[in-house]
């Protein structure tokens, strides 16, 4: 079989009995041939660096691995007598090499046509590569042959598609994990407005995606998002770097591997890029050779994830053993030592100085022999120890010292498939971390958060700040250690980057329209809303018993409002309340004192006492209505109202009926017993029981109860009695209007009487006052807001008692007053505003016109016999 590749053979090896294969960049780019189809193509060749002509970096992950097979070699527990070797191929960082890399690694040494290739692959396993397209060509090829690859480097999600690539396994966290901590990481500092840029490669445009896809989530915007590769023109860089320095974004996320770092920064510097805050990920956010060179100013402040740094006891000393005398053969140890030194081992004009092969490692500082940020190198120590415990688990090895593996003639590649072994293998390295795969050959994904700081000599330190664990529940991934944080240009304030300014609590954010979400402006919450947060979505609504305060930032109890005491209201009508039950109460013993006179008994006094008493209940339940609404004083109000009223409106009718069957009656008083006392009192208890037996059943079926009331007023709780049933209510306002039309229309029937002993027109015109006033409540209590609702019922109830008491027994006061005056001092030493209302006394009582007024007024012996019949 003809091979269509030109064979190429291993940088660096060794042989064992069995062989593990590496796949490294140790250079950075090549040259593509042109491909006419037409001509067997050229060989790939390498094309140097302008800067580094070999990637000490990746040179130092080879020689890591070489390090941890001859420290596995030397143990008697792992693997005891059965050798390791390997193979270790360049990648170039590119597809094509690598699949040159890895058809090298599967096939044996043999380069003559016409043989028939070899059936069986020469390595067991194979680490690397360093890339995620560069490993994804690999595991295409080598995956047919169940060959298992594990990258220390190659951290697209995508490659934990198990079904795809099912001999896949790597060292390093998937970018799945890594994208979400980013976005996390960018919305913990406040930065809703990024831009982004990223390799043109699975590496980037899969670990972009998905970043884009969390920062949304996360309610974070990218202003711009763009890809490089590190074989685009100058000026398509020089695009790019254009877009960054044209954007508002103050933060820039660079997904970028380390090639494609390289060119932009270079651009970068032309330029004069500067004052952005570069958030990294963790190919290029602990390259020490970035901080070494002259644009390491401008990643000053850096943030990014990474793995956890670690030490590989005896590495450094492995490293700095390194010489082209190993193997003399070997062009990559001269072409290192060349570089390393700057110097050549042929004569050249170029390069002046001659390298002798005696130089010490140990004596420059280059990132081959820098172990201080031991990363990447660790996951390439790992992948090895990884490999050798599954051969050790499927080989049965003793546990014993020096004890012997089974089956060590089955060693050949052909017999060996450790795809099984490697997804069980844990095991614990002398650092003590673990080691362990996931169902999809991934690693735990935990992860530093570093920032790039100065130390006081100028040089540049990766300072852990925080940290990312998947592993912690939900929520609470992400964590910040307490340490200071040098931002953009050593800054140490903090950035913004945002699209729009921060809404204060108490406004939300309003989409602009044709912009993103970031973009928006602020509007003020409405009455009743708050947002309590800076940048809200969305104003929340308080709840019925709550308000916003004035900054609307936050819920406050509602004012509640009713009728008290304490306010100006609340206390006149209480005074009034007082006032008129104390004026009752002194008519009362007005007419308890002059019970003998012929007008105290003209007047009926027994109903007149009780009429006083009643009016003064009337004038008292005025006070329930005031105060803080409680179960008992709402049933209370109401019905002492209620019956308080009803009882005064039948001792009214009781004597206004009285008086008219009085009067008109044709037969002997005696032969009237409808106008008797007894008959009297019992109309009277009668038609107060009516009202009784109304408020029990309305107390008993619905009663009113304390009811706040949110509905009529939204800023305020309005602390009311709900009437519970207000058919019950009306009964009772009708029952006691119904009374009091009667009595108008007896007191009205009345009006002719004489006048001595005739109340009928004062009963007629405090009717008159009593409805008048009850018709005007009902439109004043239905329309009234909150607490005046209650303040017009106790106003109505004041001025219907006072009307009744002023119209019925002011005038028998007025009398009263007149005769105790004339009695005792004279009618001309009576007071002046007493002797100028003589005419209106002789008016009401013509027994007055005679000169003797006092002796008129309690005379009338025969009169109140005739009356004393009658009534």
């Amino acid at each position: 079989m003809e091979l269509l590749l030109n064979y190429k053979f291993p940088l660096l090896s060794k042989d064992g009995d069995i062989i593990i294969g590496g796949a490294f960049s140790i250079h950075s780019q090549i040259s593509k041939p042109s491909l006419s189809f037409t001509d067997i193509p050229e060989p790939l060749t390498l094309l140097f660096c302008v800067i580094f002509r070999i990637n000490f970096r990746e040179f130092r992950f080879a020689h890591t691995m070489m390090f941890a097979i001859e420290e596995i070699n030397k143990s008697s527990s792992l693997l005891p007598n059965i050798s390791i070797g390997y193979k270790i191929f360049d990648s170039c960082g590119s597809t094509l090499p690598s699949v040159r890399a890895v058809m090298g690694l599967m096939n044996q040494q043999e380069k003559t046509l016409g043989k028939t290739c070899s059936s069986q692959s020469s390595v067991h396993a194979i680490v690397g590569a360093s890339e995620s397209s560069s490993t994804i060509v690999m595991l295409q090829t080598s995956g047919i042959f169940h060959i298992p690859v594990i990258s220390h480097f190659a951290t697209c999600a995508c490659l934990s598609n198990r079904k795809e690539y099912s001999s896949f396994f790597r060292t390093i966290p998937s970018d799945y994990y890594q994208s979400r901590a980013l976005a996390k990481m960018v919305k913990h500092f406040g930065w809703t407005w990024v831009g982004t840029v990223r390799s043109d490669n699975d590496y980037g445009n899969n670990g972009m995606a998905t970043f884009i896809a969390a920062a949304g989530q996360e309610g974070v915007c990218i202003e711009y998002s763009e890809a490089i590769s590190r074989t685009d023109s100058r000026d398509k860089v020089a695009k790019v770097v254009r877009v960054i320095r044209e954007g508002t974004a103050k933060v820039l996320v660079a997904f970028l591997a380390q090639s494609e770092m390289n060119i932009l920064l270079e651009e970068a510097v032309r330029q004069n890029l500067t004052g952005l805050q570069w958030v990294g990920s963790e190919s290029w956010i602990t390259a020490g050779y970035l901080a070494t060179k002259t644009y390491s100013g401008i990643l000053t402040g850096s943030l990014g994830f990474t793995i956890k740094k670690t030490k590989i006891p005896g590495l450094q000393e492995f490293l700095l053993q390194v010489s082209p005398f190993q193997n003399p053969q070997n062009s990559v140890l001269r072409e290192f030592w060349e570089e390393a030194f700057d110097c050549s081992f042929q004569p050249s004009l170029n390069v002046p100085k001659q390298c002798s092969g005696s130089e010490k490692l140990k004596d420059i500082d280059n990132p081959f022999t820098d172990v201080s940020e031991l990363r990447i190198s660790n996951n390439v120590y790992k992948a090895v120890y990884a490999v050798a415990y599954a051969i050790h688990n499927m080989l049965k090895c003793g546990e014993m010292v020096n004890q012997s593996c089974n089956r060590r003639d089955k060693l050949e590649p052909k017999h060996v498939s450790i795809l099984t072994h490697l997804q069980d293998v844990n095991f614990t390295l002398h650092s003590g971390e673990s080691v362990y795969f996931d169902e999809n050959g991934d690693p735990a994904a935990t992860y530093e958060l570093v920032n790039w700081q100065r130390n006081k000599k100028g040089d540049t330190l990766f300072v852990t700040v925080g940290s990312y664990d998947a592993s912690l529940p939900k929520g609470n991934p992400f964590t910040m250690n307490g340490i200071n944080i040098t931002w953009a240009a050593d800054s140490i304030k903090k950035p913004q980057s945002v699209c729009s300014e921060s809404c204060s609590p108490g406004f939300r954010q309003a989409v602009i329209k044709g912009k993103p979400i970031c973009c928006f402006s602020c509007i003020s919450c409405a009455a009743g809303e708050i947002s309590n947060s800076n940048n809200s979505a969305e104003c929340t609504r308080c709840s019925l018993e709550y308000w916003s305060n004035e900054n609307h930032s936050q819920c406050v109890p509602k004012v509640i409002e009713f009728l008290s005491y304490e306010e100006t209201m609340g206390a006149v009508l209480a005074t009034f309340s007082l006032f008129g039950a104390s004026l009752t109460t002194v008519v009362f013993f007005v007419f308890l004192w002059f019970r003998q006179t012929p007008l105290v008994k003209a007047s009926n006094s027994g109903l007149s006492f009780l009429l006083l008493f009643s009016l003064s209940l009337c004038f008292l339940c005025s006070l329930t209505f005031i105060g803080r609404p409680s179960v008992w004083s709402c049933m209370l109000r109401h019905t002492a109202f209620g019956i308080t009223f009803a009882l005064c409106m039948s001792c009214i009718l009781a004597k206004t009926v009285a008086v008219v069957i009085a009067f008109k009656a044709k037969r002997p008083a005696p032969r009237v017993p409808q106008c008797s006392a007894p008959f009297q009192r019992i109309s009277v208890f009668t038609c107060t029981s009516l009202q009784v037996v109304v408020c029990v059943l309305w107390l008993t079926l619905a009663p009113p109860v304390p009811y706040k009331n949110v509905a009529y007023s939204a800023e305020k709780i309005i602390l009311e009695c709900d009437l519970g049933s207000p058919i019950g209510f009306w009964v009772v306002l009708g029952y006691i209007g119904l009374l009091a039309v009667l009595c108008f229309i007896f007191a009205f029937l009345a009006r002719k009487l004489p006048d001595n002993f005739n109340e009928a027109k004062f009963i007629t015109f405090s009717m008159l006052i009593f409805c008048a006033v009850w018709i005007t409540f009902i439109p004043a209590y239905v329309s009234s807001p909150g607490k005046f609702t209650v303040a017009v019922e106790i106003f109505a109830i004041l001025a219907s008692s006072f009307g009744l008491l002023f119209c019925i027994f002011a005038p028998k006061c007025y009398i009263l007053g007149y005769i105790l005056c004339v009695k005792h001092m004279g009618q001309r030493k009576c007071p002046s505003f007493l002797r100028r209302e003589t005419s209106t006394l002789e008016a009401f009582s013509p027994s007055i016109r005679t000169p003797s007024v006092s002796t008129q007024l309690f005379k009338s012996t025969q009169e109140q016999s005739d009356v004393k019949g009658k009534i």
